[in-house]
C-alpha cells in the first residue's frame, strides 16, 4: 500500500522533499501532500514544530530557511 510505503520513507530517516517522495513512490507531490496530512489527522506523524527563528546550531536550518521556500517548508516527525 502506498501510505505504508510514505510512511516507512519518513521514518528511515534523512530529509525528504514532497518532490523526492512523490518519484520514488511514483505518484504525484499533491498525493504525497495529502496523504501526510492524514497520517498527520490519523496521529502516525506530526508536523515539526519550528523554532521560533532561534535556528543557530539547528540541524534543520538549511531545511527550513531555504530561500527558494519563503515561507518555509513542512517538516513530519514519525
Amino acid at each position: 500500500m502506498i501510505l505504508e510505503k510514505l510512511l516507512a520513507e519518513i521514518q528511515s530517516g534523512g530529509t525528504l522533499e514532497v518532490r523526492a517522495l512523490a518519484d520514488r513512490l511514483g505518484t504525484t507531490p499533491a498525493l504525497v501532500e495529502a496523504m501526510l496530512e492524514h497520517l498527520e489527522r490519523s496521529g502516525l506523524l506530526k508536523a515539526y514544530q519550528g523554532c521560533d527563528g532561534a535556528c543557530t546550531g539547528c540541524g534543520l536550518k538549511s531545511t527550513c530557511l531555504r530561500p527558494d521556500m519563503p515561507n518555509g517548508m513542512r517538516i513530519w516527525q514519525g
